[in-house]
């Protein structure tokens, strides 16, 4: 199965409007709340594409019942029954679709507003971790990881834990064997980065400091984004036929989607580059992050311009 992990994870929120005007006040037509967050976003399209995803991550234990309900249809978790009882962890839901981790501190919440053709984002910063917490969670990681064939781990790293935190899942994930990708930023890339993930996923400014720091090791494989122009990994570059408006939130977990199943199902590099590139710009198209439109995907993923560099 693939293994989601999401250190910070937040109830998002998006707001839709008819028109994004900065410093004008807004008439809001609906509201959309979910669990997300990145790796929880990556779970949730690999739901959509009928792939068994798992996600984890550090949870507020009160976090009501509702939202554990949202999460669990997101990732199809009634497809695909219970955990299983040698777990021997302490989810907070019973579904096999969401193992998380219970903290004290609040979950953090991020909210969009978007009208369609943009989308302007607010972050909270999340709870504080203890020690204690982070000790407890790298148990219950330990025990997710022997049923694993992919972990993704993705996002920003909340208070109180180790910029080193990443580093120390994907050093787990290399000594049983599995294979990990990295969606990160700030000071825990290139740490994570250093410890020597299957994938790492950078954008284009973000791969110019990992070259210019040395942190990419032999045998890891770089996933650059461009933004609208596409994807490059390894020799090839991977590009979308036209521009999709929307809301980019969740393209880049999408694309991480993408990445974890081609190899979960060991599929060839131009082959997986062209589904990413599908696959995040359909999800564009949807207006919650953790949602790909998939007619817009089966449209698009014959006409991504696959070259070699």
């Amino acid at each position: 199965m693939i293994l989601t992990v999401t250190l910070n994870p937040a109830i998002d929120v998006t707001y839709h409007v008819d028109e994004l005007k900065p410093g004008a006040t807004h008439r809001v037509s609906r509201v959309d709340e979910r669990l997300g967050g990145k790796g929880v976003n990556v779970a949730s399209v690999l739901g959509q594409l009928g792939v068994p995803a798992v996600a984890t991550g550090l949870l507020h234990a009160a976090l009501g019942a509702e939202q554990h309900g949202r999460l669990d249809a997101a990732l199809g978790a009634e497809r695909h029954g219970r955990p299983d009882a040698a777990l021997g962890a302490e989810p907070l839901s019973t579904q096999r679709g969401d193992a998380f981790f219970p903290i004290g501190g609040a979950t953090r919440r991020t909210v969009v507003v978007t009208d369609g053709r943009e989308a302007t984002g607010f972050w909270e910063p999340g709870p504080i971790v203890t020690p204690d917490e982070w000790e407890g969670f790298k148990r219950h990681f330990d025990l997710l990881l022997k049923r694993s064939r992919v972990v993704v781990l993705s996002g920003s790293l909340p208070r109180g834990l180790p910029e080193s935190a990443y580093a120390t899942l994907i050093t787990m994930c290399r000594e049983a064997r599995v294979a990990s990708i990295l969606d990160t930023s700030g000071a825990a890339l290139p740490l994570g980065t250093a410890a020597g993930p299957s994938v790492v996923k950078p954008n284009a400014d973000e791969l110019a400091e990992l070259a210019e720091l040395g942190a990419v090791p032999e045998g890891t494989i770089v996933v650059a984004s461009n933004g609208y122009d596409g994807l490059t990994g390894l020799t090839w570059r991977a590009r979308p036929p036209r521009r999709i408006d929307g809301n980019p939130t969740g393209a880049g977990d999408a694309c991480v989607a993408a990445l974890a199943r081609g190899l979960l199902h060991g599929t060839d590099w131009p082959s997986l580059l062209r589904e990413a590139v599908a696959l995040s710009a359909a999800a564009v198209a949807s207006p919650v992050a953790g949602l790909a439109d998939l007619e817009l995907y089966q449209e698009l993923l014959p006409q991504i311009v696959v070259e070699e560099i």
